[in-house]
């Protein structure tokens, strides 16, 4: 059935929603599925041109101003705080921020590579801090709102294979975890997103493993906005994943430290 449009009015005015890491993959799937949604959007990114084209084809088909972008590098942390206000005075408020914005280094198994490690932390950990630690306090002080945070199922424990990227998402879903458990009693929910393998750009790149239960970002688009719609606490992108992190989790360590994944 097709989605039920809904006009604004002074007394239902549009949602309004941030978007951190709007360009591509995930970040522009979801994009897409809140314009459909009804959302009044603020995409954020590096990628100018990306961003521009993405922001002309949702105005383009919702055939008004549904978006606008924001050129932004998330490392470069003292400059969140007025971009955010800027954003914020664009859309008259704000009722969801998601931050999807991310990087990923796949190392050989006899590679340590501090670089790309630090680079790691710094998009998918520190970048998300530094917004999320201006966006938590306004949420609180409007009793209302939803955080959504795109961490990953290489949070759920330290693997071989890439320990840079498990420690830079095991941090961002324990600082979730600890912004739900301060913001829940304000009426502020937050929500981690735990996708296994989506079929983006990441799983091209020189290293990167065989894609095992690999769903488009158009489908990990639809189980966040349904995650969002329910006010989930904890989504796995896709469910079988919450099955499969389920048996890795409880793989003693004896056993888990010999297997080569």
């Amino acid at each position: 059935m097709p989605e039920k449009k809904t006009f604004p009015t002074p007394l239902n005015p549009r949602a309004r929603a941030i978007i951190i890491g709007a360009s591509g993959g995930i970040g522009a799937a979801v994009s897409r599925r809140l314009a459909q949604a009804g959302y009044t959007l603020a995409l954020v990114d590096l990628n100018e041109r990306a961003l521009k084209s993405l922001s002309n084809e949702i105005n383009q088909k919702s055939g008004e101003t549904r978006a606008s972008y924001y050129v932004h590098n998330v490392t470069e942390y003292d400059s969140v705080p007025d971009t955010l206000r800027r954003i914020i005075a664009d859309l008259g408020g704000i009722d969801l921020f998601i931050y999807i914005a991310g990087v990923i280094h796949f190392p050989a198994l006899d590679e340590y590579n501090f670089p790309e490690d630090h680079k790691m932390v710094e998009v998918n950990l520190l970048g998300a801090m530094a917004w999320l630690s201006q966006v938590a306090p306004l949420f609180k002080s409007m009793k209302a709102g939803q955080i959504v945070g795109v961490s990953s199922v290489a949070g759920e424990r330290g693997r071989i294979g890439n320990p840079g990227y498990n420690a830079s998402k095991a941090g961002f879903t324990a600082y979730l975890e600890a912004l739900r458990n301060r913001l829940t009693r304000h009426g502020v929910n937050v929500i981690t997103i735990k996708p296994g393998m989506v079929k983006t750009d990441m799983l091209t790149l020189p290293g990167a493993p065989r894609p095992m239960f690999a769903v488009t970002p158009e489908k990990a688009a639809d189980l966040i906005w349904n995650a969002i719609h329910k006010r989930k606490q904890v989504a796995y992108v896709t469910g079988i994943w919450y099955w499969i992190m389920l048996v890795v989790r409880n793989i003693p360590s004896f056993i888990f430290r010999r297997l080569n994944f």
